[in-house]
């Protein structure tokens, strides 16, 4: 079962960039005035989770996209095909970014393909797993960095694939090392959206309401990444964002605009840490069992 899904690729596309799509994806994850590092093209260096973005990127993509298609997308519509019935595609449950070389701030190229990698069977009645890779190359064919990426499709458990792996941190039993508070502001998913993830349900009300039992929009799963990834560095190496090398993620809840939210981290090596990412007002975890690695 479920043969069709097997190596299913998105096809290839390309973004063309410029500094001012950098100054861009630096605000909208969070970036303020002592960040011009980001911001201002003199002297400019790129957030590393700039690299996210062609997995659900809709914007200046070539050839375009009406909008966002990732493989999760794609393997939702083909699980429904061979179900022979639809349902809604559910949650983004995970996102690890690997960096082989940093992006040129000023100006480039992001060739990508999104491709499924591997099914996980959560059993029957719970759903499957869907894991794909996103490698993301440069104009003249270097990998610059790739993104595994896991989402829940709500059915077709049962098939008897492997079961999902946990990936459940140990985390100290102390206080952590970092502790940086922020709060995003109430248009940051409109902010953010502009970046190339286009889905309604982060900008329409009516829409955000079917998934948030009337609570209304809520925050993009990597704008979430891209603020920790922000913080860590800040935190970690800072001003050297070109230094990390991995960040891997659960996204465990949802966030909405205009919410307080702390970054907790525990270094764990010379090179190493594992963090979580909180929505303060609820306390719960929003990015959850997360490491973050560097040179």
């Amino acid at each position: 079962m479920f043969e069709s899904l097997d190596g299913a690729a998105t096809g290839c596309y390309r973004i063309d960039y410029t500094w001012r799509d950098m100054a861009l994806y630096a605000l909208a994850v969070g970036a303020d005035e002592n960040d011009l590092m980001y911001t201002y093209e003199k002297n400019m260096k790129a957030l590393p989770s700039f690299g996210v973005l062609p997995y659900f990127g809709a914007i200046n993509t070539v050839p375009a996209k009406p909008k966002s298609f990732s493989g999760a997308y794609l393997a939702h519509q083909l699980v429904m095909k061979e179900l022979g019935r639809t349902f809604p595609i559910g949650l983004h449950m995970g996102h690890e970014l690997i960096m082989y070389r940093p992006f040129d701030p000023i100006q480039g190229s992001m060739v990508f393909n999104d491709t499924i990698t591997r099914l996980y069977d959560r059993g029957e009645g719970k759903g499957i797993i869907v894991e794909s890779e996103c490698p993301v190359y440069d104009g003249a064919g270097r990998l610059i960095c790739n993104n595994i990426s896991r989402t829940l499709l709500p059915e077709g458990g049962g098939f008897g694939g492997p079961a999902p792996e946990r990936g459940k941190l140990d985390y100290p039993g102390r206080e952590p090392d970092v502790v940086i508070d922020e709060t995003l502001s109430r248009t940051q998913n409109v902010l953010y959206r502009l970046t190339g993830d286009t889905d309604a349900h982060h900008v329409d009300p009516e829409v955000a309401n079917e998934v948030t039992h009337g609570r209304g929009i809520f925050m993009h799963g990597l704008a979430s990444f891209g603020f920790a990834c922000r913080m860590l560095i800040k935190a970690f190496i800072p001003g050297e964002p070109e230094r990390m090398k991995r960040m891997s993620v659960q996204m465990r809840a949802i966030s909405y605009p205009g919410t307080p939210v702390q970054l907790r981290a525990w270094k764990t090596g010379e090179h190493s840490a594992i963090f979580r990412y909180l929505d303060m007002e609820s306390g719960k975890a929003i990015l959850d069992n997360c490491v973050f690695e560097w040179e």
